[in-house]
């Protein structure tokens, strides 16, 4: 029998198994992955601007007049 294809959790660096048995997939527990869906809730994830601009918050980035 093969060994299981793993990947380090991305939330705590535990092995992950990355096969379709593993429901919560990259991550290793139903908890780590609620962790990381909590950090992009609360913002502390987020996706770069590509421009490079930090975000102001709250503003419409599409109003001109900002």
């Amino acid at each position: 029998m093969t060994k299981p294809r793993t990947i380090d959790c991305p939330q705590c660096g535990k092995p992950a198994r990355v096969d379709p048995d593993n429901p919560y997939r990259p991550f290793c527990s139903r908890r780590c992955k609620l962790i990381d869906l909590g950090d992009w809730l609360d913002e502390e994830n987020r996706i770069p601007d590509a421009s490079g601009a930090p975000w102001a918050g709250g503003e419409d980035e599409s109003d001109p007049t900002h």
